[in-house]
């Protein structure tokens, strides 16, 4: 059998409070998730759920309390460089040009031809002639974009997204995602996309993980999403079989959302 992509076994993540050593908080408990090669998946669930600690573990940016992780069937030490991480917020370098961001990791790696490589992904994403273009002077969806370029460039064999969609404007916001899920069929690299949009993680993916309200955030619900690819995520939200989805995984979703907001009330 062909190993995971990317593997979390029994993951738990506690935090002490460094003023006070015995106030702990575990935001996930005992987490188990595979995803295989060439499989998208997202994860959903309340806010505070340790949606994003779940990615940073899996980025090697966070060590667990317990628990392993694997990818491609070796034990992960230090940072996992099979991944590239699209965060939801700009990662762009405001001092550089969109096309001296994209090759920026390029560059660091000693790669002889840096700039073709990012001149053809910005092409890619529909960004060809703004490479001379500073992060200011782009519009939001630009700057996705320019983020989404600087990650494929290096080719990943995983790709990390944590609500990168989530600033923007609806209508940017699908075009996105379309492109998002054109070039990842082209590629088929493993993804593990983070959301808080239920019909976004469902127009997008092969399998929609359901965590429950922290703390101790653990899988409740796991749901294979059925629908025919190629996907148009704008239209694929009238048909019958995502209205079916919906209503199954908010029937999970829709508790756990309230805990969370009873939670964040009585904080």
């Amino acid at each position: 059998m062909t190993a995971p992509a990317l593997s979390l076994q029994g993951i738990t993540c506690t935090f002490v409070s460094r003023e006070d050593k015995t106030q702990r908080y575990t935001a996930v408990r005992d987490v188990h998730l595979d995803i295989a090669p060439g499989e998208f998946v997202s994860v959903v669930g309340p806010t505070g759920c340790g949606k994003s600690t779940l990615l940073n573990v899996a980025a090697g940016l966070l060590a667990p309390s317990s628990g392993r992780v694997e990818v491609f069937g070796q034990p992960l030490v230090g940072i996992n460089t099979r991944a590239g991480y699209m965060f939801q917020a700009d990662s762009l370098m405001p001092w550089r040009t969109a096309i001296d961001n994209v090759m920026a990791g390029l560059q660091f790696r000693g790669v002889p031809d840096a700039r073709a490589q990012a001149e053809h992904w910005l092409k890619r994403v529909g960004l060809g002639g703004f490479g001379d273009r500073y992060p200011h002077q782009l519009s939001g969806g630009m700057r996705k974009r320019t983020s989404l370029a600087q990650t494929l460039v290096l080719d990943p064999d995983i790709i990390l997204m944590d609500e990168p969609f989530s600033a923007l404007d609806i209508q940017t916001r699908q075009l996105m995602e379309n492109e998002v899920l054109q070039l990842w069929a082209e590629k088929k690299k493993a993804v593990l996309f983070i959301t808080h949009d239920l019909d976004e993680a469902i127009a997008m993916s092969d399998r929609v993980v359901v965590l429950s309200a922290g703390p101790g955030s653990r899988p409740i619900g796991e749901f294979t999403i059925d629908i025919e690819r190629p996907r148009d995520v704008a239209e694929v939200r009238m048909t019958p079989r995502f209205i079916e989805l919906h209503q199954a995984i908010w029937d999970v979703l829709r508790e756990e959302v309230l805990k969370g907001y009873r939670q964040q009330l009585a904080a």
